[in-house]
């Protein structure tokens, strides 16, 4: 154990004259060492929580205002209006002052207050600035003069290089909408998806909500907003990510990929090397707050919480609910190979392992030719069934003795790192490369990943890597923001030799990874292997397809004068029909963090316009002038209900909130319970991508990454991720479930290939004389079909 080579520094030896102490000088050098490594950090962060704190002012700033107080002394020019006087007639122990130090303290505590004062103001005036989102709605490309003006005080008052968490006292809250515009939205979203008879039964139980039960559950729904920092986070966090009782795996951890087309080195140990050291880099910055905040229009900030959870973090399971147990400054991590647990120490005489020592550790496992103990093979299946019978093992098979040390390493690592045995990526010659690569991603072979932990990386033997991330702490354009940096910096700043080694010398002096040591009974293997078959069982029924839609990209749509997203949104809608002959309850996650701890809310994709440019494509008396006008109304409504769901008018967290407090006020509704037991059949998002800017893609096209991806939500629907990759790649993670005879994720992919192309034809004005025979355009020339 690296205590135990620690401990071999001091040796002592008893004698009858007394005791012979002997030191190693090394071991006081790395104590002395880790010792400034700590004070110099917090150093750092009392400063940077200093600056955090007075932001938007600075501690200069307090400097100017004492001065330029202590001036009016001189000049008998007194600004405070005699309060300056006031304070020095009240100041404790002035009896003990002289009358100039008194008018020196008053002053300076005068000053202070003013400086607090200003600050208070200048963060309130931001935090109202912030609350205009007028921005938002105007046309892409035209700016207002009144928006101009905004965004010119914006800058203003925001002031120069602010750190991650500068922005956070002077984001607005999230505002609770007005109950009658939610229930006419919602009615509005599901018309197209019921027939007179249930929409009119929709409307009276919408009706009847708004006009009894409402009023009580709004009130207290405004009151939380009042008092929490926002009134739907803690509620999602916990109703519906923490209290779900069934397995996490597949149903809510999602996946990222790496870099699509590059692979740095084919070494496995050497690629886990710099990507374990980048992401070290990536900690140190994130704890000291020195992470620009990401910015809309480089200027509105979004909220950062989310991101203090990334590291150290556990998902704890539980009887009724689990917890997310986050730590702070944990120095190893746990690393899984061939089912053995090692302990890997990340520091070394105060600082980070370099790269070419965390290589060396990888390989020492990679080598190592032990065996897996009786029930460690599979013990990490138990975080991939189901959470009660985990709680419940959790504390009669881990709350003591050597199994609580070794679970105790796993939850308060920094993260977990699995050492794969099979190689992925993209690979053109393999049709189902990228399907392959995905499940091993999201699920692996359900034993080989601590699904708790806030992220696992997945490094494989080509080189190539991934993360799998538990949900509940946070979202995917968080973990976004971190894989983005890590790439970049292990692409274009570590880098390899000629070899593909870690660049730096080996240290072949650092203290071997620790084995983790297990007792686990007959009983227990048991319940390990009953939740390996039901992961087991999860996991092969997830059909996945994953491929890439070169044929254009965000640079041609933009040209059609539409919204990216949209158009894919849209293409979903049509591509869904085609596949189902039904229109679906479709879920696109949209962001909230331009709020106080936002998170996200729902956009729901199919419209009363969507479905009626649908019909009209598949209208073949349809022109193609009429397709292109209800496609164009079609991409403005849903451009519009994204822009009230970022902004805080969204249907769904509203609705989810009144039925939380309804359920705690033993109130039934039920509307409300009609509504929260709908199924989305049709779950999409869009991953983000280059959030950072760290790689100009134009110069460096084939340093682009993946993106990532979800399971099926419901059992009978499709699960649809895409990144919009540059401008002229868009990859599409497309997941449903074998057991149901109605999807099949492939065959869903090519209608979505299609219906891609189909919309993007509309466009041309070449095409009004075309039409479509077996996925091919045919020519219409005098009535005549012309190949």
């Amino acid at each position: 154990m690296a205590e135990a080579h620690q401990a071999v520094g001091f040796q002592f030896t008893v004698r009858p004259d007394g005791v012979d102490l002997k030191l190693s000088q090394e071991v006081l050098k790395n104590i002395y060492l880790s010792g400034v490594t700590a004070w110099k950090k917090k150093a750092i962060q009392f400063k940077n929580g200093i600056l955090t704190g007075v932001y938007p002012a600075s501690p200069s700033s307090w400097l100017i205002v004492v001065i330029a107080m202590m001036s009016s002394l001189y000049t008998r020019i007194d600004p405070s209006l005699g309060m300056i006087d006031t304070i020095k007639g009240n100041l404790p122990y002035k009896v003990y002052m002289q009358v100039q130090t008194r008018a020196v303290v008053s002053a300076i505590l005068f000053a202070t207050g003013v400086w607090l004062f200003f600050i208070y103001l200048m963060r309130f005036t931001l935090k109202t600035l912030l609350s205009y989102h007028g921005w938002i709605f105007e046309s892409h490309g035209k700016m207002s003069t009144c928006t101009k003006l905004w965004l010119s005080l914006v800058k203003m008052i925001s002031g120069r290089r602010p750190l991650l968490y500068s922005f956070q006292a002077a984001l607005p809250r999230l505002p609770v909408p007005r109950v009658d515009d939610t229930i006419q939205r919602y009615l509005e979203s599901v018309r197209p998806l019921l027939d007179s008879k249930q929409y009119n039964r929709m409307e009276i139980l919408a009706n009847e909500f708004k006009e009894t039960e409402s009023t009580q559950l709004q009130r207290y729904l405004i009151l939380k907003s009042w008092w929490a920092t926002n009134y739907v986070s803690d509620w999602w966090e916990e109703y519906i990510y923490l209290r779900s009782r069934g397995p996490i795996m597949v149903n809510s951890n999602f996946y990222i990929m790496d870099l699509l087309y590059m692979t740095p080195t084919h070494r496995q140990a050497a690629r886990a090397g710099n990507v374990v050291h980048a992401m070290l880099q990536y900690r140190r910055k994130l704890e000291r707050g020195e992470h620009a905040p990401l910015r809309a229009l480089g200027t509105v900030p979004m909220c950062s919480t989310q991101m203090e959870r990334m590291f150290n973090t556990t998902r704890i399971p539980g009887i009724e609910t689990d917890i997310v147990q986050h730590l702070t400054d944990r120095k190893h991590l746990i690393v899984y190979h061939k089912g053995r647990f090692f302990q890997v120490w990340l520091y070394i005489g105060g600082r980070h392992l370099l790269p070419s020592e965390l290589e060396t550790q990888f390989q020492r496992i990679l080598n190592d030719p032990s065996e897996p103990q009786p029930g460690e093979l599979k013990l990490a299946a138990l975080t991939a069934g189901a959470r009660v019978p985990w709680a419940r093992a959790r504390l009669k098979y881990f709350g003591h003795g050597i199994n609580k040390v070794s679970l105790d390493a796993i939850e308060s690592a920094a993260f977990f790192l699995t050492l794969d045995e099979e190689p992925q990526g993209y690979d053109p010659a393999k049709v189902n490369s990228l399907d392959i690569y995905a499940k091993s991603l999201l699920h692996g072979k359900c034993y080989d990943r601590w699904f708790d932990k806030s992220f696992n990386l997945i490094s494989y033997p080509n080189g190539k890597i991934g993360v799998n991330i538990e949900h509940s702490w946070a979202d995917a354009p968080i973990v976004g923001h971190m894989w983005e940096y890590v790439l970049a910096t292990d692409c274009f700043h570590l880098g390899y030799t000629e070899e593909g080694h870690c660049k730096g010398d080996m240290n072949r002096g650092l203290p071997c990874p620790t084995r983790l040591q297990f007792q686990i009974s007959d009983e227990c293997q048991d319940v390990i292997e009953t939740s390996y078959l039901l992961a087991r069982q999860l996991a092969d029924d997830v059909d996945f397809n994953c491929y890439l839609f070169s044929e254009f990209g965000k640079g041609l749509i933009k040209k059609c004068r539409t919204s990216p997203d949209a158009f894919i949104q849209l293409a979903l809608q049509l591509a869904q029909f085609r596949d189902q002959s039904v229109f679906c309850l479709t879920y696109e996650s949209s962001m909230t963090r331009m709020f106080r701890d936002g998170r996200t809310e729902t956009v729901r994709s199919c419209t009363s316009e969507a479905v009626a440019f649908v019909r009209a494509m598949e209208d073949p008396c349809a022109t193609n002038a009429v397709r292109l006008a209800l496609f164009r109304k079609a991409a403005e409504k849903h451009q519009n209900m994204y822009r009230l769901a970022m902004t805080g008018s969204g249907i769904d967290r509203h609705l989810f909130c009144l039925y939380i407090v309804s359920k705690y006020l033993g109130v039934e509704s039920p509307f409300l319970k009609k509504v929260l037991s709908e199924p989305w059949k049709l779950s999409t998002s869009q991953t983000p991508q280059q959030q950072l800017n760290l790689v100009d893609i134009n110069k460096f096209p084939k340093y682009v990454g993946a993106g990532g991806g979800f399971g099926p939500v419901a059992d009978d629907g499709y699960g649809v991720s895409y990144i919009i990759v540059g401008e002229n790649l868009i990859t599409f993670h497309i997941s449903s479930k074998f057991s149901c005879p109605d999807t099949d994720s492939g065959r869903f992919g090519q209608h979505i290939r299609k219906a891609m192309i189909d919309i993007q034809a509309l466009f041309k004005p070449e095409n009004n004389n075309r039409t479509v025979e077996n996925g091919k355009y045919v020519h219409l020339e005098n009535g005549k079909k012309h190949m």
